[in-house]
């Protein structure tokens, strides 16, 4: 297994130990949660760097990685629905549209077709990591208007969401041509 395929199973092995940090109360519990976050989705772009710049992309991480962002980032919005920080809304919409595009690429590959990350799928995700950080610190201290910033964040993140699931079922139609 080649180094940015072990830091992209660090980040998955990193998961429970967030949730946990996140979930159980003891001393400085938040700020742990919020740090263990945060090198998790740094982690993300130091893998990806890696297995561009030095030629080492595999299947095994193609398919992997994204896996681990989603993992981490539902984790995260399921959790807050239990702390009652985020409406269960907003992340169900967001799952389904996980769900969606992963069945859109698993019919993709079943065709030969590969679907790469877009623009908007990676706007989505960058979103989506900040609104989480803002909310794991509290919102401290960004507020805006009087309301709190990870509240906003959420839902830039929300749209971004739906605008990107959108954007992969618009450009990759021609899968569904084939049915």
């Amino acid at each position: 297994m080649n180094l940015p395929n072990k830091i992209t199973m660090v980040r998955i092995i990193m998961i429970p130990f967030f949730i946990a940090a996140l979930l159980i109360e003891f001393p400085f519990h938040q700020p742990l949660a919020a740090a263990l976050f945060v090198i998790a989705a740094l982690s993300d772009s130091l893998d990806g760097y890696l297995a561009r710049s030095r030629n080492l992309v595999t299947d095994f991480g193609k398919f992997m990685d994204p896996l681990a962002d989603k993992l981490l980032v539902c984790s995260a919005l399921i959790c807050f629905v239990q702390l009652g920080s985020v409406p269960a809304w907003i992340v169900i919409i967001i799952i389904a549209r996980e769900f969606a595009i992963t069945g859109l690429r698993t019919l993709a590959a079943a065709d030969g077709i590969v679907i790469a990350a877009s623009k908007w799928g990676k706007a989505k995700t960058m979103s989506q990591m900040i609104a989480i950080v803002i909310i794991l610190i509290g919102n401290w201290p960004f507020y805006l208007i009087n309301i709190p910033a990870g509240t906003i964040m959420i839902y830039i993140a929300t749209v971004m969401t739906i605008i990107s699931g959108v954007d992969y079922f618009i450009i990759n139609k021609k899968v569904f041509r084939t049915m």
